[in-house]
């Protein structure tokens, strides 16, 4: 009788411990949920969408930007400075990346929208460079020519109707590679190059800077247009006379800034109102010695407003 009595206490005490054991498993385990939860509560998100051309190094900034603020997540995505612009006016993202100005209806539109006037920083300057295949023996180009090659109606077809002989190559019909409508890079290459003339149909037009890379380095009879950060070893970038007769200049650092290169342009964010927070807090990062060494890191040339960062 005894025996069985002290049976019964132990398992007794025994199941004790054991809820015990599980209370408190379950105790730590919705701390550390709890835990992680205002963790995620805690961080910031900042929601970049635009350029093409500026892709590449604002995903480098955002990653960068993650050891100097853990707490702050950058979404970057593409598409195009139309893409980006069209959803700041929208207010559906806080920052929108663009290698063309904005246009006053967007303005007008954004402050319909949203009430708020649209705010431009300039974060750096970009040449807007004319590929061609690295065999092609081609080394400048004028404006004029550029225009006869992509203009609608333009009349120069045939690499050899430029005098050139690109080796191994039979067919020398040129192949045109451009951008997609909704890209910054298209609507300025059309504005300086053709004059705001429509493009000739029959080109490829690619979704990305880079693919337009790709696509002229794997293509002899190739010529196309893209951001200079983009440069590879398989192309080749042309030198640019604004009009024929008139010296050829490269797509430098130097000839960006002073503007000697006919396609010198600037890279800009834009956002509704001025920022504040961490939106602020990065863009200045963005503008401080650390983001512009990034910026230069990826072929760009920087903007003359860097300061060290905070």
């Amino acid at each position: 009788m005894q025996t069985h009595r002290s049976t019964h206490l132990c398992h007794s005490i025994m199941l004790s411990a054991l809820m015990i054991a599980v209370t408190g498993i379950l105790f730590l385990a919705g701390c550390q949920k709890g835990d992680e939860q205002q963790a995620k509560s805690e961080v910031t998100t900042i929601q970049l969408k635009g350029s093409d051309t500026l892709v590449n190094v604002a995903q480098a900034w955002a990653e960068a930007y993650k050891k100097v603020a853990p707490t702050v997540d950058v979404e970057v995505s593409g598409g195009g400075s139309g893409v980006g612009i069209a959803a700041l006016v929208k207010g559906t993202i806080d920052i929108a990346s663009a290698s063309r100005n904005i246009k006053p209806q967007e303005m007008e539109t954004a402050k319909r929208n949203t009430g708020k006037d649209t705010k431009d920083f300039t974060v750096g300057y970009d040449a807007l460079a004319v590929y061609v295949h690295k065999d092609n023996p081609l080394n400048e180009i004028s404006i004029d020519q550029l225009a006869a090659i992509f203009a609608e109606g333009g009349t120069v077809t045939k690499w050899s109707q430029m005098g050139v002989t690109i080796p191994g190559v039979s067919d020398d019909e040129i192949v045109r590679i451009s951008r997609q409508s909704s890209s910054g890079t298209y609507e300025f290459f059309r504005e300086h190059v053709l004059n705001k003339q429509d493009f000739k149909l029959g080109s490829r037009d690619m979704n990305g800077s880079k693919e337009v890379v790709e696509l002229i380095s794997n293509t002899k009879t190739a010529i196309g247009y893209s951001g200079m950060g983009y440069a590879t070893p398989s192309v080749k970038m042309l030198c640019i006379s604004p009009k024929p007769g008139e010296p050829a200049c490269p797509p430098t650092i130097e000839n960006t800034l002073t503007k000697k290169y006919a396609l010198a342009r600037s890279l800009h964010l834009y956002t509704l109102g001025d920022p504040e927070g961490a939106v602020k807090q990065y863009i200045d990062w963005i503008l401080s010695v650390p983001g512009q060494k990034i910026l230069e890191e990826n072929g760009y040339v920087p903007a003359d407003v860097a300061k060290p960062a905070n």
